[in-house]
């Protein structure tokens, strides 16, 4: 049975981009440590699985704002570098032919053209407010908030969803 993890007993530090050192406060330590969502899409900073180097189950955060101050950082660092998806800024294109759509949208890191085969499958919104789009070639991009999209992108995407 895996034990959860709160800022009381255990201090996370960052080791690499995608991995964290832990120590337990009563001395135990794992260095190499990856963090994992247990549910990546809508729990974005809750139920966080921790995997030591061999891939065994330290334990479980709850609620990555449990955690210390420096802690919270670290984990929400590490996970945003290990599940870094597109945040879609706004859309600059949008054609239709033959049913399978082509988006060009800016992002967060850059501009991205891809296709979307079926919207009804590929747009998910969530409850949180946050757009998920899949694309024909499994890539995901995010929609943080649409209602802070410009007016002529979400024009474009409303009627989609």
């Amino acid at each position: 049975m895996s034990r959860y993890l709160n800022g009381a007993f255990v201090r996370f530090t960052e080791n690499d981009k995608v991995f964290v050192d832990v120590e337990f406060y009563g001395g135990e330590k794992y260095t190499g440590a990856e963090l994992h969502r247990l549910f990546p899409i809508s729990g974005r900073n809750k139920y966080i699985s921790v995997l030591d180097s061999d891939g065994n189950e330290i334990g479980i955060i709850r609620d990555v704002n449990d955690l210390a101050g420096e802690s919270k950082e670290v984990v929400e660092r590490v996970l945003d570098n290990f599940y870094m998806i597109p945040k879609i800024t706004r859309f600059i294109k949008m054609t239709e032919k033959f049913k399978i759509w082509m988006w060009t949208a800016e992002t967060d890191r850059g501009v991205f053209t891809f296709e979307i085969r079926n919207h009804l499958t590929a747009l998910k919104p969530l409850y949180d407010g946050r757009i998920l789009i899949k694309d024909a070639d499994d890539n995901r991009y995010e929609i943080p908030d649409v209602n802070r999209l410009d007016s002529r992108s979400r024009k474009m995407i409303l009627p989609n969803i």
